[in-house]
């Protein structure tokens, strides 16, 4: 049974904004085996609409709520098996989480939840929500899945890990996607075992970043954050052979990222 040696991830944003800036032209070009993305922004009914694109196995898991998160996995390589969400009811209903079970590893892609901005608290308003609960039940689900067989997992995870994977830490640090409990919540994965595979080949580059602001020309000027990664189990180390940020990829406020297995 084969399995996917190259693949992408890429938080899109509207799949149907992305394709009208050439998305399916890019798709048609790409080398990829698998193309794993975030933000999808449909809805069930809507599927059908997508049965043009190029990848031969599509699947989409879409939220409850219209025109809202969600996740898809497009693949040349026919899956194992396919698993929607992480199954917990309260989770799963704005379609954050889709796995693909290969013949030598499961493939996750994952949109996690941003903790928004500020309420009245001073504090991010879903910052609970995402480091007490959510961040526990995603990390809990990858070590069961490991228990099988090792794992591939990438998406937006919505936080900058260290100093150098933004422009601007001093001023950001009580803000969202880089407040010292998502930043621990990152811990958290590595400690459990899982490589950071872009720090892996690149563990002091700064200035590589993977979203950009909309606003003052962020994208331009490199004003950004790194909030995209893959993620593989400590036991697919060895099989790493490349792991890029694809800035120059427009469509999204989000860049394409990718890995390559030998």
């Amino acid at each position: 049974m084969e399995n996917p040696k190259t693949i992408l991830s890429w938080n899109v944003n509207g799949i149907r904004a992305v394709l009208k800036k050439g998305f399916d032209s890019f798709l048609e070009h790409s080398a990829c085996d698998v193309i794993c993305l975030q933000e999808t922004k449909i809805s069930k009914d809507l599927i059908q609409e997508f049965s043009f694109l190029t990848h031969p196995y599509t699947y989409w898991n879409c939220a409850d709520k219209k025109g809202y998160s969600g996740t898809a996995i497009l693949s040349k390589i026919q899956p194992l098996a396919i698993e929607y969400g992480i199954g917990i009811e309260k989770h799963d209903q704005e379609g954050r989480v889709l796995t693909a079970e290969f013949n030598d590893y499961y493939l996750v892609t994952v949109y996690t939840p941003n903790a928004k901005n500020h309420d009245e608290t001073g504090r991010p308003a879903r910052l609970d929500y995402r480091t007490q609960e959510w961040d526990l039940a995603f990390l809990n689900y990858l070590k069961e899945l490991e228990k099988k067989k090792p794992i591939v997992f990438c998406g937006d995870l919505n936080v900058a890990h260290t100093e150098i994977d933004l422009a601007n830490p001093k001023t950001n640090r009580k803000n969202a996607g880089f407040t010292d409990e998502e930043r621990e919540g990152f811990n958290a994965i590595l400690q459990a075992g899982f490589i950071d595979c872009y720090r892996h080949f690149n563990p002091e580059k700064k200035e590589a970043y993977t979203w950009w602001s909309y606003r003052a020309r962020a994208r331009e000027r490199n004003i950004g954050w790194r909030i995209d990664y893959f993620c593989i189990s400590e036991s697919l180390t060895h099989r790493l052979e490349a792991s890029d940020i694809m800035p120059d990829i427009l469509g999204s406020d989000h860049c394409p990222i990718s890995l390559t297995l030998n």
